[in-house]
């Protein structure tokens, strides 16, 4: 199975997460990426969001930013199985202050966030690199529970790759919050099951 968001037609469904303490529980509030139809990878589309629409999530340990994510049935897709699979992904700043933050790929589902701290991602400084992003998402590899329900355990990481909601990338490690804009290109999982 191939999935892939080129961005040649508008966001896709990727959002940023923008964590209210003081709404209600399980109210969530996610800003749609701003879609640009040229200036991405080969002049092709991409999305972008900004710290105007994220903010750090403090239920999460550590603290995490989460400027972009997407939830499967959002496309009405059903869960995916990531065990084994292998993401391209092209990601660029523009004036981009990350304050030692490390930017990671994280899988949900179930209740559960893990960050795949084993492969921090690169992200380009104002243009798009010449080569994506690529890393295999395995069991054996470093993965950090991030969070989850306090009214479950968490799910195993073999299960939550098999069974996996949704997915993004976040900012971990940073000394303040995240300031500029991430750009979002060319992102793709190829399955092996």
């Amino acid at each position: 199975m191939n999935v892939k968001d080129s961005f040649d037609r508008g966001p896709e469904g990727w959002c940023s997460y923008d964590y209210q303490a003081s709404a209600p529980a399980g109210h969530n509030i996610f800003i749609q990426a701003t879609w640009v139809r040229a200036g991405g990878v080969n002049d092709s589309g991409h999305v972008w969001a900004d710290d105007s629409r994220w903010s750090i999530d403090t239920p999460e340990e550590p603290q995490s930013i989460l400027p972009f994510l997407f939830y499967r049935n959002w496309r009405n897709q059903d869960l995916i199985d990531l065990t084994e699979a292998e993401v391209s992904v092209y990601l660029r700043g523009d004036d981009l202050q990350l304050y030692g933050a490390e930017c990671l790929f994280w899988v949900h589902g179930g209740d559960t966030r893990r960050h795949f701290v084993g492969n921090p991602l690169d992200i380009s400084d104002g243009s798009w690199s010449s080569h994506p992003n690529r890393f295999t998402l395995t069991s054996d590899a470093q993965w950090h529970l991030s969070w989850h329900s306090p009214h479950v355990e968490p799910k195993p990481l073999d299960r939550l790759l098999a069974e996996t909601e949704s997915y993004g990338f976040s900012f971990v490690g940073f000394s303040r919050a995240v300031e500029g804009r991430l750009c979002l290109d060319e992102f793709e999982i190829t399955t092996r099951r």
